[in-house]
C-alpha cells in the first residue's frame, strides 16, 4: 500500500509539471526553458534565409470594433503587394498560431511561395496588434469577425486561405462562418470567395492533442530517465515540434513576445470542430496536413475529415517534419502550399 500511495503521488506530481507544458502546447517552447541561455542565443536558420524576406511589402494597422464600442488595432504586412489583385495568382491570407504568437514566424512563406501576395497580421493580443486586457475581447468568434475586417479593408476579394496550429482552427471556423451565413457581407462584397484553405499542424479537438501531448511527453520521460525537466522539454521540442537541431531565430522570437492575456490551449480548451448545418454552403476544397512526428497526431486530425462539408478534403503527412514543417523543410513545405 506504501508503494502504491508512493507511486500515485509521483503521478500526480508529473501530471501537475506536464499541465504547465501542455497548457502551451501551440507555444512551443515552454516559458520553463524558453529562458535558457542556450536556447535562445544559438540559433539556427535551416533551409530559410531571412535576407530574402524584406523584399517588397507594405504594411499598416487596421481597425477592429468590439461590441462595446471600443475600437483596436490590429497590424499587417502584405508581401508582394503589387500582385494582391492579381487573376492569375489570388493572394494567400495566412493565420498564425498560438493562440497569440505573432505572425512573424509565418514570413518564411514568402521565400518558399513565388510570385503570390501573402497577407499576413497579428491578431488581437499579440505582436504589433493591440494587447487589450479584458478577456471579453478575446474569442475564436471575435478572431473570425476581425479576419473579415481585415480582408475587406485590404480588398482581398478572391483568395486562398492558410492557417499554421491554432490558425487552421480559425480559418475553419471562418470557412463555416461564411458557409453559414452567406449574407454575412454586404453586397459590395458579393464577390468575396475563399478558393481554398490549408489547414498545417491544426488539431480538430483540443483535449485530444492535450492528451496526446502527455503521452508523448510520458514516453520520452520513460525511455530517458534522469533528465531534467529542462532537458526534457528540450527533447520533446526536438522530436515533436521543431526537428532542427536548435530553434529557428523567427521561431523562437515569435514565441518569446507570444501574447499574455489570450493564449495557449487554456484559451481554447473546449474547442472541437464541427460540421455546419445541412443547409448550409458547401465550405472550400481544403488540405490537411501534419508533420510525421507532429504532436498533432495523425488521430488529431483525423476529425476534420467529419468536420469539413465538401468531398475535396485532402490529408497529407509531411515526411520527416514535426509541428513546423516550414522551417524543417522549406523547399517540400512550399511545393505543396
Amino acid at each position: 500500500k506504501q508503494q502504491q500511495t508512493a507511486m500515485s503521488s509521483a503521478l500526480l506530481l508529473l501530471f501537475t509539471c506536464l499541465t504547465a507544458i501542455i497548457s502551451e502546447a501551440f507555444l512551443p517552447p515552454h516559458p520553463s526553458y524558453i529562458s535558457c541561455p542556450h536556447l535562445i542565443t544559438h540559433r539556427h536558420q535551416s533551409s530559410i534565409s531571412t535576407s530574402s524576406l524584406h523584399a517588397a511589402s507594405n504594411e499598416g494597422y487596421i481597425q477592429v470594433p468590439r461590441s462595446d464600442g471600443t475600437t483596436h488595432q490590429l497590424a499587417y504586412k502584405i508581401a508582394r503587394p503589387m500582385s494582391l489583385t492579381s487573376q492569375q495568382h489570388y493572394p494567400i491570407v495566412a493565420l498564425h498560431g498560438g493562440p497569440s504568437v505573432p505572425s512573424q514566424y509565418l514570413y518564411p512563406l514568402e521565400q518558399v511561395v513565388p510570385y503570390r501576395s501573402i497577407v499576413f497580421y497579428d491578431q488581437l493580443g499579440c505582436g504589433k496588434s493591440d494587447e487589450p486586457s479584458n478577456l471579453k475581447y478575446y474569442s475564436t468568434e471575435q478572431s473570425v469577425e476581425d479576419l473579415k475586417v481585415v480582408l475587406k479593408k485590404l480588398g482581398v476579394r478572391k483568395f486562398h486561405l492558410y492557417g499554421q496550429s491554432y490558425g487552421g482552427i480559425l480559418a475553419f471556423e471562418y470557412m463555416k462562418h461564411v458557409a453559414s451565413n452567406p449574407s454575412s457581407y454586404s453586397d459590395d462584397d458579393d464577390d468575396m470567395k475563399c478558393l481554398s484553405a490549408i489547414l498545417s499542424s491544426a488539431p480538430s479537438n483540443v483535449k485530444q492533442v492535450e492528451e496526446e501531448y502527455v503521452r508523448l511527453l510520458v514516453n520520452l520521460q520513460a525511455n530517458n530517465e534522469g533528465l531534467s525537466d529542462a532537458k526534457l522539454a528540450q527533447l520533446f521540442r526536438r522530436n515533436h515540434q521543431c526537428r532542427l537541431e536548435e530553434m529557428p531565430t523567427l521561431l523562437a522570437d515569435a514565441y518569446a513576445n507570444a501574447g499574455k492575456v489570450w493564449r495557449g490551449t487554456d484559451a481554447i480548451k473546449d474547442y472541437v470542430a464541427s460540421q455546419p448545418d445541412e443547409d448550409a454552403a458547401r465550405m472550400p476544397s481544403s488540405l490537411i496536413m501534419r508533420g510525421e512526428h507532429d504532436f498533432v497526431s495523425e488521430d488529431c486530425a483525423a476529425g476534420w475529415k467529419n468536420a469539413f462539408n465538401t468531398k475535396f478534403l485532402r490529408f497529407k503527412t509531411l515526411e520527416g517534419c514535426a509541428h513546423h514543417g516550414l522551417f524543417e523543410n522549406g523547399k517540400m513545405y512550399g511545393d505543396i502550399v
